[in-house]
């Protein structure tokens, strides 16, 4: 796991972290770690996976649907055409 080192935070800042912490029941860390953890990883994302899942569900689509796509896709293409 990265450990991270936060430098010239000021004493206010560094005060009103430690409230929070108590208000919340744990460390100033593990404040730190909750505050960063909401701040990159935010609960209305996006989600790829899930985008994609409600899209196919949306048209239609059928795992009958996927496997005829994914044969074309491994299926070797044929010899090009060649004119001479």
């Amino acid at each position: 796991m990265a450990a991270v080192t936060i430098r010239n935070l000021s004493e206010e800042a560094h005060r009103a972290l430690k409230v929070r912490a108590a208000q919340h029941n744990r460390s100033a860390e593990a404040e730190m770690r909750a505050i960063l953890e909401a701040a990159v990883r935010p609960e209305g994302r996006l989600r790829l996976g899930t985008a994609l899942s409600e899209m196919s569900r949306k048209i239609g689509l059928t795992n009958a649907d996927v496997e005829a796509l994914e044969q074309g896709r491994d299926a070797r293409p044929a010899e090009p055409m060649r004119f001479e």
